[in-house]
């Protein structure tokens, strides 16, 4: 850390100042960040997708550093994070892959063009083969509420499809 800051010298801090973190951050840092790049790493399958994700994580961490240290356990919350965080790039990255893929009823890019929330609940549900369960955890949301945004998904697919169907037999209906 920088230390060699100057009250006189300018009205604005020094750009390379850097504030200090708290030492338990530190220490959570040290201690967990090559189990979680590895974690990462297993998931995204490249070493700076991996960086990035623990990155993020800790970014949120910090974020949310009082409200993680009130809570208790504070291993176990920075895990979810880091969790979610991972999860969520991972989505990402399929998302991508996917538009880059071909099919003849063109249920990839009708997929790619499903709102957020009914792509992730989709790829977790059916591809990722997530419970309801663990699926509203990591969304943060109700377990009725994955089920609707897999039915609004499901209905969203059928339709695209079926006129992706129509439009290649040539029927403009």
């Amino acid at each position: 850390m920088t230390e060699d800051v100057r009250a006189g010298d300018s009205p604005v801090p020094d750009a390379e100042a850097v504030l200090p973190l708290p030492l338990e951050y530190e220490a959570l840092y040290v201690t967990n960040q090559e189990a979680y790049h590895e974690y990462a790493l297993f998931y995204l399958g490249g070493n700076d997708a991996a960086e990035d994700a623990v990155h993020w994580a800790f970014l949120e961490i910090r974020r949310h550093w009082d409200a993680l240290l009130k809570e208790g356990n504070l291993q176990q919350q920075a895990w979810r994070i880091v969790r979610r965080v991972v999860i969520a790039q991972a989505l990402m990255s399929f998302r991508r892959e996917l538009a880059l893929m071909s099919s003849d009823i063109g249920l990839y890019r009708a997929m790619c063009n499903l709102p957020p929330r009914q792509f992730d609940a989709m790829v977790l549900r059916y591809v990722m083969s997530c419970d309801t369960k663990k699926i509203s955890w990591y969304m943060g949301v109700h377990p009725s509420t994955v089920d609707y945004h897999c039915r609004r998904a499901k209905d969203r697919l059928q339709q695209t499809v079926l006129k992706h169907r129509k439009e290649k037999e040539g029927d403009p209906t």
